[in-house]
């Protein structure tokens, strides 16, 4: 037979076929519209960026980062009070993406920890100005630029910026507003490589130190894309065992209650493609949120990156991170809680004992903070392990207050200047109470709110996921916590002890004046600081209200 008659034989068995038709799928736009919002500006930025003159880019990205992230606040409280975070949660985008209260409340919470962040990486005040006049932010004038080369300097004298950080910051917004709305795995797994891709770029873009920044987001990098091949390989097993990619699917299979039975229920492989895809998925998940033994690489990218960028990925990271967490063990693993509680039992210990110990050793102030991060993604698992309601409400609060706290020890840091730059060695922070009483005031405030001391969000916080995992049984584990706290306060109550009771050092470092919005970022950390200490009730009820999963 001849090709055209052959094609022509095919063409005609096809067309005399019964016709199939591809379902259209349905989108539910708006209940998707925080996303949408911030990708919609993050594009923006991006032709922003092709098409305006150099010296109109910086305000006209500051202003599209800060109307994106805005509009997608208004969009969560709008959709919060149609009743989306309670009696209408249900799953969009063909059950692809949950609205519901835990992911409305923790996508609000990302949306305001961006807004403070934006404002601490348009700071433009801290550096000296350029030969030309122009000012200069935190990150590297040229990103393409070799260190130390003589372009570097011409861009620096230039007065270039590196003004792509707002797009870059926009899409890892996006990404961390899906993965804890995620409600099926595939989807997950892209909003974990749609928000961790940028923040890989965003950490080799320091102004100072540049080597130690660009070692820091290799080493990110790395071990990110170790811990994403684990999330993947995880996801395959998972579907293996399962036959579905739905958390809903999943746990109806988990529970026997799904139809048609999948191929591998009730053979010798079942349990072991579910136990060694949920332990894989978990490796992905904890290493984001920083937990022990996937922790390694905190302290050197915390350390190496811009510090509002270290700021922002230690607080919109890990509320992104434990909000999938939470959603993947309490939506598709409720049915194998005998299983993964224990390991959890042992991470929880690890992290908050290694956290509080090694923190005490440390020299830098923002490998302290490092730490003292891991210490804390302890103490949140220990409301994570709770398992009931008390704990999902107790770990969503825990998230917010902890990260404006976060946002505002940070955005203090980068205050403290000498010549190279941020004086982050904490000899150098000796008498900066007497030099700069305000800024070292507000400093100690956050470290009591780390410490958990009375009338700051961190007291309410811990006692919000102590009480909730003691109430599940989980008593031994609260006692670890208490003991870990302990410690900890040590290193926090070291440092206020070395600004407040210590001479100044002759040659110590300075305290420079920051602009509108550095001083916003920290007047935020230290009113939410306060009021989430001091009237904490009505956010636990806010969180108690959306802390039902949908699936």
């Amino acid at each position: 037979m001849s090709a055209p008659i052959a094609v022509h034989s095919l063409w005609t068995v096809a067309a005399s076929s019964t016709t199939q038709t591809i379902p259209t799928p349905h989108i539910e736009y708006g209940q998707l519209s925080p996303m949408l919002v911030v990708f919609g500006a993050a594009a923006l930025g991006i032709l922003a960026e092709a098409f305006l003159p150099r010296r109109n880019r910086y305000w006209a990205q500051v202003g599209i980062a800060l109307a994106g992230l805005i509009g997608a606040f208004v969009a969560i409280v709008v959709l919060a009070a149609k009743g989306y975070a309670g009696t209408n949660a249900h799953l969009a985008a063909m059950g692809a993406v949950a609205v519901d209260g835990p992911s409305l409340f923790l996508q609000g919470t990302i949306a305001l920890v961006a807004i403070v962040a934006v404002l601490g990486f348009a700071e433009r005040h801290l550096e000296p100005r350029s030969s030309t006049g122009a000012p200069v932010d935190a990150f590297a004038p040229q990103a393409a630029t070799v260190p130390g080369s003589d372009a570097e300097k011409s861009a620096a004298r230039s007065g270039f910026a590196t003004t792509e950080v707002f797009p870059l910051t926009l899409f890892a917004v996006g990404g961390m507003l899906l993965f804890p709305a995620a409600s099926d795995l595939l989807t997950m797994f892209v909003a974990l490589e749609v928000f961790s891709l940028p923040l890989y770029l965003l950490c080799a873009l320091a102004r100072r130190r540049r080597l130690l920044s660009q070692e820091a987001a290799v080493k990110y990098f790395l071990l990110g894309a170790f811990s994403s091949a684990f999330f993947l390989f995880g996801l395959a097993l998972i579907y293996g065992y399962a036959g579905t990619v739905s958390l809903g699917g999943i746990a109806a299979v988990v529970s026997g209650t799904a139809t048609p039975t999948p191929a591998l229920a009730n053979t010798t492989a079942n349990d072991a493609l579910l136990l060694i895809g949920l332990a894989m998925l978990g490796v992905g998940l904890l290493f984001k949120v920083g937990a022990v033994p996937f922790h390694a690489w905190t302290p050197d990218v915390y350390q190496g990156a811009p510090t509002p960028v270290t700021g922002f990925m230690a607080a919109a990271t890990k509320v992104a991170a434990f909000g999938a967490l939470l959603r993947l063990l309490y939506a598709a693993f409720p049915g194998v809680t005998w299983d993964w509680r224990p390991v959890l039992w042992g991470v929880a210990i690890l992290t908050m004992a290694v956290g509080a110990i090694i923190a005490v050793t440390q020299t830098d102030v923002k490998r302290l903070l490092a730490y003292s991060s891991i210490a804390h993604a302890g103490f949140i698992l220990t409301g994570v392990i709770a398992m009931n309601k008390a704990g999902v409400s107790a770990v969503l609060f825990y998230l917010g207050a902890y990260s404006f706290v976060t946002l505002g020890a940070f955005a203090v840091v980068t205050l403290v200047r000498d010549a190279g730059g941020e004086a982050t060695h904490l000899s150098r922070w000796a008498g900066l109470g007497r030099r700069s009483p305000l800024v070292a005031a507000t400093f100690a405030l956050f470290l009591l709110a780390f410490a958990g001391i009375p009338l700051t969000s961190g007291f309410a916080g811990k006692f919000a996921v102590f009480q909730a995992a003691a109430s599940s049984g989980a008593t031994p584990l609260v006692i670890v916590g208490v003991l870990s706290s302990a410690v900890a306060a040590f290193f926090y109550i070291r440092v206020i002890v070395l600004m407040f009771f210590s001479d100044p050092r002759p040659d110590g470092p300075t305290v420079a004046v920051p602009s509108a919005f550095t001083a916003t970022a920290i007047a935020l950390g230290v009113l939410v600081t306060l009021g989430l200490g001091i009237l904490p009730q009505y956010f636990l009820h806010l969180a108690d209200q959306a802390s039902v999963f949908v699936r």
